[in-house]
């Protein structure tokens, strides 16, 4: 134990020398518990149990409502949005100032968004197969396949929105609430048709998104606005799920009939809009944080693996519950229906397992998120004999660090 602390200590103090004087790493902070937000939200409402014969998906907020605001700390996806958008526009501006061309800019961020989606896909294609072939019930595959999938439509609304920065960073942000308020009044109140609502896929995460731009411009640089972005976003959304018919959870319920995340609604970009103002209240608490070595560490390698974690916790916690089957088809709080404060007891003694199982899959998947980098140049110098263990993690983090993109930035999720 003391070896590891020293180890540990050695790399991070590395990792906080090698990072540029003017990174503002309270924007890594809120990416990673954005990040580790979204994990233990699927982990916690997500469940696939036997009770019907084949694995299938329910989720213990549709037996337990009284769960809902588990829903408002794990849905962290606006603070995706915050951060992305303030991190790409930043990033489009100082590729314009080195003379950059737009086009190589946006080919490197996107690049990096979908060069881990393909391993995630290419592996999921040749387990379905093989579970089709094995004779597994088509429904468990498709059930399966689709818990894997579900992340990605994030990718794809996040890769627009990152090609249309220098429009975004143009735009007000009071038209997309606009627009998103427009939509849901035609479903909700006029009976207009269901698909219109899908407009607010793109309007709904468009609002943090340009109050991320707005943010790297230079808004909101006092807290008298994310002030009102909080206080504002909180009444709108008391009144709307009081007074407005909108449920309470803010993540889709199975068997509900108004789902605000699919697509977003107004409640969501108002319940978006309060997380927003909150991190932005967050940011000084956070860079002071973030100025000890061994906690701005844990971001940082966080942010390294982000797009790693993102794409591969679901399949953690299915390969988990698939293994539990050799053992049993009825553990308690992995196969079992959510429907009991006992199976809360229960998933939450699953989470350390299910965190093993995506540690698994970070180190074999996390080198798909890496960028490219040249090789190092042959050294001629004698190798080092002396505390070449000790610091061998140091320096895999510094080059890790000094290759992650122009802008300096660590993670582009």
């Amino acid at each position: 134990m003391p070896e590891f602390r020293n180890r540990w200590a050695v790399l991070a103090a590395g990792i906080d020398a090698s990072t540029p004087a003017d990174r503002d790493r309270s924007v890594d902070a809120l990416r990673a518990f954005a990040i580790l937000g979204v994990v233990l939200g699927h982990w916690l409402v997500t469940a696939l149990t036997t009770a019907d014969g084949g694995l299938s998906t329910t989720s213990p907020l549709a037996h337990m409502p009284w769960l809902a605001p588990v829903s408002w700390v794990f849905q962290t996806l606006a603070v995706f949005f915050l951060v992305g958008g303030h991190v790409a526009a930043k990033g489009y501006a100082s590729a314009r100032a080195r003379g950059d061309s737009y086009r190589g800019w946006v080919g490197q961020r996107l690049g990096r968004l979908f060069r881990p989606v393909a391993a995630v896909l290419v592996l999921w294609a040749v387990v379905a197969a093989g579970m089709l072939i094995g004779g597994v019930e088509p429904a468990t595959v498709q059930t399966l396949f689709k818990l894997v999938l579900s992340p990605l439509w994030f990718l794809l609304v996040f890769a627009v929105l990152t090609a249309a920065t220098p429009l975004v960073a143009r735009l007000s942000p009071l038209w997309p609430p606009a627009v998103v308020a427009g939509v849901d009044v035609w479903r909700f109140g006029f009976g207009g048709p269901e698909w219109v609502g899908w407009v607010n896929v793109g309007a709904g995460w468009l609002v943090p998104y340009t109050l991320g731009a707005a943010w790297a411009s230079g808004s909101f640089a006092g807290r008298r606005s994310p002030a009102l972005l909080l206080g504002a976003g909180a009444v709108a959304t008391a009144a709307l799920v009081l007074w407005g018919g909108y449920p309470a959870s803010m993540v889709g319920v199975p068997g509900a009939s108004i789902s605000n995340l699919n697509p977003p609604t107004l409640a969501a970009v108002a319940f978006g809009l309060a997380q927003c103002g909150l991190a932005l209240l967050l940011r000084e608490p956070l860079a002071r944080a973030m100025r000890r070595p061994a906690t701005w560490a844990k971001v940082a390698l966080v942010n390294l693996s982000a797009m790693t974690i993102f794409l591969w916790h679901q399949t953690a916690m299915m390969a988990v519950t698939a293994l539990g089957l050799l053992v049993s088809t009825d553990l308690p709080g992995l196969h079992t229906v959510p429907g009991s404060p006992g199976w809360i007891a229960a998933r939450l003694l699953w989470l350390p397992v299910f965190a093993a199982a995506l540690t698994l899959c970070w180190a074999a998947f996390r080198s798909y998120e890496q960028s490219p980098s040249p090789k190092p140049a042959r050294s001629t110098e004698p190798a080092r004999t002396s505390g070449s263990g000790r610091h061998a993690d140091a320096r895999r983090a510094h080059r890790a660090l000094r290759t992650q993109a122009p802008g300096k930035e660590i993670a582009h999720v």
